[in-house]
């Protein structure tokens, strides 16, 4: 079963910027959508939806700090259909705006060259441990999270 999941969790990398929904992903394993999506998750630590998230924004966040193209070629790029879904998104799992993250690697001078890429890829990599929506909701003080009891 492993195989048959990173074989999509392979697709999805090579091709971030495509739609992958759950059905196109199960279709590429061979398993129902229900089977993929229960066992990505439990392989992976997140579903594939947030995986495919953190995916674009760590690319999203590449391009922001190594080339000059503009913030909206960057979301289409990326694979958002819209710039304000993008910004929006960004910010909730980043902390910060597009081009807050632009003009603050710009203003700091690093010598990254030497420095491997995986390590510069795994230090920008945004963390989704939770979801977006559910991020929101407790940074407005809607929901909190998990109760915590005490056990004697």
């Amino acid at each position: 079963m492993l195989r048959r999941l990173l074989r999509a969790k392979d697709r999805m990398d090579a091709a971030s910027h495509e739609d992958w929904p759950v059905r196109r992903l199960a279709r590429v394993s061979g398993v129902s959508e229900a089977h993929f999506a229960r066992s990505f998750r439990e392989a992976f630590g997140v579903p594939p939806h947030r995986y495919l998230l953190t995916l674009r924004i760590e690319r999203a966040m590449a391009l922001l700090r190594e080339t000059d193209l503009p913030i909206a070629e960057i979301a289409f790029e990326t694979g958002w259909k819209s710039l304000g879904t993008f910004g929006r998104t960004f910010r909730d799992v980043v902390g910060e705006s597009p081009s807050a993250i632009r003009a603050r690697e710009k203003a700091a001078s690093h010598d990254l060259k030497s420095v491997p890429v995986c390590f510069l890829r795994a230090a920008h990599r945004p963390h989704l441990t939770i979801a977006v929506s559910e991020k929101r909701r407790q940074e407005t003080g809607g929901t909190k999270g998990p109760e915590e009891t005490e056990v004697p």
